[in-house]
């Protein structure tokens, strides 16, 4: 009885370093596969940017070294791209979406567009932590939110979508402050909303803080004088934003 328990013994240890030499040799999930960044907004935005930061350097901290590629994906601004990622790719963990950080809003109100359930995305986490502004150019009639109050004619605001900074803030200046605005959707992404301000096509646009001092057109647009800052949403006042007219803060703490 007692070789027999000493054999069942060595049997089971001999089984379970086999086990753990096997799981050893088992190569990392992500050696030889590719990471795909769904983003849902046009290049040359900060989404975009987020994006292929990430591809660039995140790879170097995972195990295997994956490949990690950028798609862009516009439309709607990021609900193509996020019932994309929920309906069409494959639950396999070689997917991720970069989309609207309000598209809980599309579902929430109950936009049949929507093909998604956000509580059902795996969350990663967020690149950043910003604030939100208002820039208005500065031949445009409205030197401050008290100008667009008193207007006849709302300023028109370029927007992607119902979730996107832009459209989300002119709602609640409108419902907060009583200033009308008159949101133009459809764009495909920041950088388009921006040449449209160029273009005349509209005058304001609402967004983050992080790329209106980041990136083109704003590091230029701010040197020339040709936009103003008219509402920042921080608690204390960004020492880059100059106070030659009017400006309002507005803190949602």
């Amino acid at each position: 009885m007692k070789t027999a328990k000493t054999l069942i013994g060595f049997t089971i240890a001999a089984l379970l370093l086999a086990f753990q030499a096997r799981v050893a040799a088992q190569e990392p999930f992500y050696q030889g596969k590719t990471i795909r960044v769904i983003v849902g907004f046009t290049s040359g935005g900060f989404y975009d940017r987020w994006s292929r930061l990430l591809a660039r350097f995140v790879p170097k901290y995972l195990p295997g070294n994956p490949e990690m590629i950028v798609q862009n994906m516009p439309g709607a601004g990021g609900l193509i791209a996020a019932n994309h990622v929920y309906n069409v790719a494959r639950s396999d963990g070689l997917t991720i979406g970069m989309t609207s950080y309000g598209m809980y809003l599309d579902q929430l109100v109950g936009r049949k567009e929507v093909q998604y359930d956000v509580r059902k995305f795996n969350w990663i986490g967020s690149p950043e932590k910003s604030e939100v502004l208002m820039y208005m150019r500065s031949d445009a009639p409205y030197k401050s939110i008290e100008d667009i109050r008193k207007a006849t004619t709302p300023p028109k605001c370029g927007s992607t979508g119902t979730a996107g900074t832009d459209y989300i803030l002119a709602r609640l200046i409108e419902d907060t402050l009583g200033a009308k605005i008159e949101t133009v959707l459809g764009y495909p992404g920041g950088s388009e909303i921006d040449l449209a301000v160029e273009k005349g096509e509209v005058v304001c646009r609402g967004l983050t803080a992080a790329p209106y001092f980041g990136r083109e057109p704003f590091i230029s647009w701010r040197k020339k004088n040709f936009v103003n800052v008219l509402l920042y949403g921080g608690v204390k006042r960004d020492p880059r934003i100059l106070t030659r007219r009017p400006f309002t803060k507005f803190s949602t703490s």
